[in-house]
């Protein structure tokens, strides 16, 4: 007994001895890890790679590479995102990172990866954070694109032939537009309109877009949102309404992946909702390991409520086997350090230097492959390879699986793929008809009030007339014709009636512009169509869309010939060049009479004589017609320069007044409203038009604004001027103005500064009451 205890003894320090040899064998490699600490999925993650650690190298106690992770808080900010990793890079000296988690904060760290070479792992999904593009970013989620196959088949599979895209403002949101109207158009679906919602919009200005997606005709919308907006966004849909019967409603694989991560109200405020994600089998292994991983949960944040394991933290405690191996393979030859420029450094960019391992181990984590939690984890060119996507439908407390996608078998009701059909879907309202995706008024109480001006003259852009026999209104004019283009290509018929905006006799506008405006937001109708001026003032009651005319107030003035004017002579040359030039004339004269009057004879005489003498040389000069003899070398030195400037001079201005009598020379009458005013002169505007207050904010008074109601009074006025009663100049909006110049260009032009304005535009009514809340 003695000796068998004597040689267990010995067998253990035996043991104890080779422990310790092996551990101071192991090189530790630091691994940096950002997370955001305190959210659930930041828990989640942190439970999964510390475990994802230990587990490793329980199985591979032989590796000499061991990971040594730190961890790091980004608290949901891109700054602190931005500040953790240089301060891993540059006092830690890792060799990879793993995180950030969100698309907005990778960004910012994907960039350092790229200048340090230190691979970067995260699951950020938008598709403009590329792997191709960065070769140190591992993308270990899937691309956010790679779901547009299954949601795109899901809206083929009901037949829905328009969708509305709702997505968050922020690079998640944003990189998957061009992408979903892509898919959705090599399906022959339209996407009808878009919402962007930015994440920290009020509920108010939701519920007012809300109301605004109300009143379209479409009724399927694929929300593409993080969870803690799409909590809010719900919420909102389910309070106006639109989470009824005849509504779809289509949310992305992040959201539907998370919905455990929501409060049981907002699950109750999705019934109905349709969701695709990624799936991953609830395999023996799987189940053990989320047994596991709950009781660490608990151990590490015990006041926390656990929630359930993900995709994501599944593919992160993968991501860590795929490190482990490819630093294994490595080795320790490699130097863990980083390569610094011995010059000094500007920043803390410039002091990080480059990794002496990250060139080797990238490419071994860009291209790898293993069995791991999540089944085939399998890694091309730095992003991670989808497989199967399941298709839920949210019911109850949670969701219900109808079908799954893949790439071989398309959508279908099993894995197998052998029914080509999704389970029943119970959809918005209870229901398990299928929605329609598009409602149709067919009632003429359902008609749209269209409110038209109505005005005598500029009948090119609108002109609204009732046929004295039929009685029935007739709208045409360009901005009709754009309202006709419109409606008609909708997919759905759009029933409407004009009413113009008259007296009640019929005879005449009841109004301006602005007037119109008012009748719209008392409800006397339901939009405007016409040549309306997009206004700040005018916002503030009624809702424009985009423009869809030019915008700009200018300037129509008459224009001169300069060559019916009898002093064009004068022009060639400048009045200060006029000057100089006759007091150089006086000045050479004297020059050469002080030189040569004392041995001259011809330059001496009588005062009178001399003074003459003086005058009659210098412009002689001119026609070379100085017949006087000159003695003094002096004298004839000035005379032959005089002489070369005057050969210059008059040939400048022969050249020039020639080109002044056979090309004609139009300019404006005036180029500065300023002028016109000054001069107190009167200026013509639009009946009816916004430009008269613009008129007034520049200082005219109510004698100098005259209104006309067609372009021949604009001509009339023009023509007669301020003095016998019409205007100097004209004031009116581009649109008219490039019409006015087509029918009158010889005899007037644009000029003065142009005053920008948003366009033309068509009206519809905002409720005061969503307004108002859409401020605060």
């Amino acid at each position: 007994m003695k000796i068998l205890l004597h040689h267990t003894l010995i067998l253990v320090l035996l043991m104890n001895m080779l422990s310790i040899v092996n551990s101071q064998t192991k090189t530790h490699v630091k691994i940096g890890v950002i997370l955001d600490m305190n959210t659930s999925i930041g828990k989640m993650t942190k439970t999964c790679i510390s475990m994802a650690t230990r587990d490793f190298y329980r199985k591979h106690d032989n590796y000499t590479t061991v990971i040594r992770l730190h961890f790091r808080d980004s608290k949901q900010d891109n700054v602190q995102a931005t500040s953790a990793t240089i301060d891993l890079l540059k006092n830690v000296q890792v060799m990879s990172i793993f995180g950030p988690m969100t698309s907005a904060q990778a960004d910012f760290v994907i960039d350092i990866g790229n200048k340090s070479k230190v691979p970067i792992i995260s699951p950020a999904t938008s598709p403009s954070l590329s792997p191709y593009n960065n070769h140190y970013f591992i993308r270990s989620a899937h691309d956010s694109t790679l779901q547009l196959k299954p949601i795109t088949e899901l809206i083929k599979h009901f037949s829905w032939s328009e969708v509305v895209f709702v997505y968050q403002n922020d690079e998640y949101g944003r990189g998957l537009v061009p992408y979903l109207s892509d898919a959705m158009m090599n399906i022959g679906t339209k996407v009808m309109h878009q919402t962007v919602i930015h994440p920290s919009a009020s509920d108010d200005w939701i519920r007012a877009e809300l109301y605004k997606l109300k009143t379209m005709q479409t009724r399927v919308f694929v929300v593409h949102a993080l969870p803690d907006l799409a909590s809010r966004f719900f919420k909102k849909v389910d309070e106006t309404g639109m989470m009824e019967e005849g509504y779809v409603w289509v949310i992305t694989e992040v959201l539907t992946s998370r919905l455990h991560s929501l409060d049981r109200e907002d699950v109750d405020s999705m019934q109905g909702v349709l969701g695709v994600k990624s799936y991953i089998r609830r395999t023996k292994e799987v189940n053990e390991f989320e047994k596991r991983w709950k009781q660490e949960f608990r151990r590490g944040y015990p006041e926390d409520e656990v929630t359930e394991l993900d995709m994501f933290g599944i593919w992160s405690y993968d991501s860590v086997f795929a490190l482990a191996k490819a630093l294994q393979k490595v080795g320790n030859e490699v130097n863990m350090t980083f390569h610094r420029d011995s010059r000094e450094s500007t920043s803390d960019l410039d002091a990080i230097g480059t990794s002496e391992m990250g060139s080797s181990l990238v490419n071994l984590i860009r291209n790898s492959r293993f069995k791991g939690l999540s089944g085939d984890f399998h890694v091309v060119n730095g992003q991670l390879q989808p497989s199967v996507y399941e298709v839920v439908n949210i019911i109850g407390k949670g969701e219900k699986s109808i079908g799954f996608w893949s790439p071989e078998n398309g959508m279908s009701k099993t894995l197998n793929g052998r029914t080509k059909d999704l389970k029943a879907v119970t959809w918005p309202g209870d229901t398990h008809v299928i929605p329609k995706g598009w409602e149709n008024p067919t009632s003429n109480e359902n008609k749209l009030r269209v409110g038209v001006p109505a005005k005598g003259g500029f009948v090119q852009f609108i002109d609204a007339n009732t046929d004295p026999q039929t009685k029935q209104v007739v709208v045409t004019g360009f901005c009709v014709d754009v309202f006709d283009a419109v409606v008609g290509a909708l997919p759905y018929a759009v029933k409407h009636e004009f009413i113009p905006f008259v007296t009640p006799d019929g005879k005449k506008p009841a109004g301006s512009y602005s007037d119109l405006i008012y009748n719209l937001s008392d409800g006397k109708y339901d939009a405007v169509v016409g040549d309306i001026t997009i206004l700040a003032k005018r916002s503030d009651y009624v809702d424009f869309t985009l423009p869809y005319a030019e915008g700009g107030v200018s300037l129509i003035v008459p224009i001169e010939d300069e060559r019916k004017s009898a002093w064009i002579f004068m022009r060639p040359l400048e009045k200060e060049l006029w000057i100089t030039t006759g007091a150089f004339f006086i000045y050479t004269g004297l020059v050469v009479w002080i030189l040569e009057h004392r041995v001259n004879k011809e330059f001496r005489g009588s005062p009178g004589q001399q003074v003459g003498m003086i005058f009659w040389f210098s412009f002689s000069t001119l026609v070379y017609a100085h017949r006087e003899k000159l003695i003094s070398n002096l004298s004839r030195f000035v005379v032959i320069v005089w002489v070369f400037v005057v050969l210059v001079l008059t040939s400048s201005y022969t050249a020039s007044l020639t080109s002044m009598l056979t090309v004609q020379k139009l300019r404006p009458s005036y180029t500065d409203i300023d002028e016109i005013k000054r001069n107190g002169e009167s200026v013509g505007y639009q009946e009816g038009s916004f430009v008269k207050d613009m008129l007034k904010g520049m200082g005219f008074n109510d004698s100098q604004l005259k209104s006309y109601s067609t372009f021949e009074d604009y001509d009339k006025a023009l023509k007669n001027g301020s003095r016998k009663g019409g205007v100097s100049a004209i004031m009116d909006e581009l649109p008219y103005i490039q019409v006015f110049l087509a029918k009158y260009c010889n005899k007037y032009t644009m000029t003065g500064p142009t005053y920008k304005t948003a366009g033309f535009g068509f009206v519809s009514f905002i409720p005061f009451r969503i307004r108002f809340h859409s401020w605060l």
